[in-house]
């Protein structure tokens, strides 16, 4: 933390400007060094000044250098960010300066982690930050968006706040019992209490899966017998010619995969090699493959022939599958109608443009996509934060089952504890050094 710390807060490459940031207490006496221009130890914060930069005598590059003055920065830190033309020996150049006047390379994430450290952000925000650069639709975006505007730190803020007065009156309660004009903690005024507590954790977790959605996308898996038009269908949904194509049964042995936006949702496609009984090794790996996407996927979609003949082999795949996860897709609906199915399905083609729009329909449909509110809800969206999530409602659980027991208030008291540190590590509020090194080690270097 004391390390006034540089890198490259723009992507790689041929641009019309780079941004090489520089934070730290001598970020402004290590910049002006290099810089022909304005003193920029006599100016105003939250100013930019125009000049070169310089290698002794020689002009590396023409910039735009902005002055940041703390507190009012990213990482409340003095901050200097200079815009040089894009290109990856100019940035390079610049860089090397700025190390050899004292800098010191930032680690990945490290602005984010000093703005965390010296209390701008909380760990959901500064995750939201992470989300919002890698956001691969509307949705996730605007998911990312809601939560560093602190949505999600105040819905946990506010349940910690619960369990903090709960904690209270217990302890009240052991160190005065003589006092007679505060509440006495029994079982039976605290079994309410955190019940609803409990109540509120299992909806935020009911509520994890539409923010996993959000942000990972939604994994749909083609099966069927070889030749429905698995392929055909994948192409045609994504608009390129992603998989192999032909009249010949069983062309497609491996996993083949791609996305697309729908609704504003990511969408990541797998078309599975055809199920079936065969001799051949190649195949049988591409059947082995698609079984064990049927089982990762959330949705599987059962394509199925509209001019053959429903057989076993269809029949055994559609009863595999969760109905609860199952679309039955029937395909090549321009050609004649031999296939009768008794289970609800939908039907198209890839023919015409609008060939899959019942398909697309019945994908929005079974998730219940339509009814995701990312503006009203708070959704927890990380690996990380479910698992906390999941650790502060068992000991909630805990907590209830040892009251019901007619456990020692103060033992209930330990489970309440516990899950009040659970909480506090989703915001940050408790963390290990360890945890902060996993999380930013996530981050691009510039950020």
């Amino acid at each position: 933390m004391e390390d006034t710390i540089c890198a490259v807060a723009t992507s790689p490459g041929i641009g019309a400007i780079s941004i090489i940031r520089v934070s730290g207490k001598d970020a402004i006496k290590i910049v002006n060094n290099i810089f022909k221009g304005d003193n920029l130890k006599e100016v105003a914060s939250h100013t930019i000044h125009y000049g070169y930069i310089m290698d002794e005598n020689e002009v590396v590059d023409e910039v735009l250098v902005s002055v940041m003055l703390k507190p009012k920065t990213y990482t409340t830190e003095d901050v200097i960010e200079i815009n040089s033309h894009g290109g990856i020996n100019t940035t390079n150049r610049i860089l090397e300066l700025l190390l050899e006047h004292g800098c010191r390379l930032a680690e990945p994430g490290e602005f984010t982690k000093r703005a965390f450290l010296n209390g701008r952000i909380d760990l959901t925000k500064a995750e939201s930050i992470n989300d919002l650069i890698n956001a691969k639709s509307d949705q996730a975006r605007m998911l990312a968006l809601n939560n560093l505007k602190g949505a999600l730190w105040e819905e946990v803020g506010k349940i910690r706040k619960k369990l903090v007065e709960v904690m209270s009156n217990i302890e009240v309660n052991i160190d005065y019992p003589e006092y007679e004009d505060i509440e006495v903690v029994t079982h039976e005024n605290l079994l309410p209490k955190l019940n609803d507590i409990k109540n509120k954790l299992e909806e935020m977790l009911r509520n994890s899966k539409n923010g996993r959605i959000i942000n990972e996308g939604i994994q749909v898996c083609l099966v069927g017998r070889p030749n429905t038009g698995k392929s055909s269908i994948l192409n045609h949904l994504l608009g390129s010619e992603k998989a192999i194509v032909t009249n010949i049964a069983g062309t497609t042995r491996d996993i083949v995969e791609g996305s697309m936006n729908l609704n504003g949702y990511l969408i990541n496609f797998i078309d599975t090699a055809g199920i079936r009984e065969t001799e051949d090794k190649i195949e049988q790996i591409g059947v082995a493959k698609s079984k064990e996407a049927i089982k990762e996927a959330d949705i599987v979609i059962v394509v199925l022939n509209n001019n053959e003949k429903l057989n076993k082999e269809d029949e055994e795949i559609i009863n595999k599958i969760d109905p609860d996860k199952r679309i039955i897709f029937v395909n090549k609906s321009d050609l004649a109608n031999k296939l009768k199915i008794e289970k609800d399905y939908v039907i198209g083609n890839t023919i015409n443009i609008d060939g899959l729009d019942s398909l697309k329909k019945a994908i929005i449909d079974k998730l219940n996509l339509g009814n995701i509110n990312i503006k009203d809800v708070t959704y927890i969206s990380n690996i990380r934060q479910i698992d906390l999530l999941k650790k502060a409602l068992n000991n909630v659980k805990d907590a209830i089952k040892n009251i019901e027991g007619l456990m020692p208030i103060d033992i209930v008291e330990i489970d309440i504890n516990n899950a009040w540190q659970h909480l506090g590590e989703i915001t940050g509020e408790v963390y290990q050094e360890e945890l902060l090194d996993t999380l930013f080690s996530k981050f691009c270097v510039g950020k």
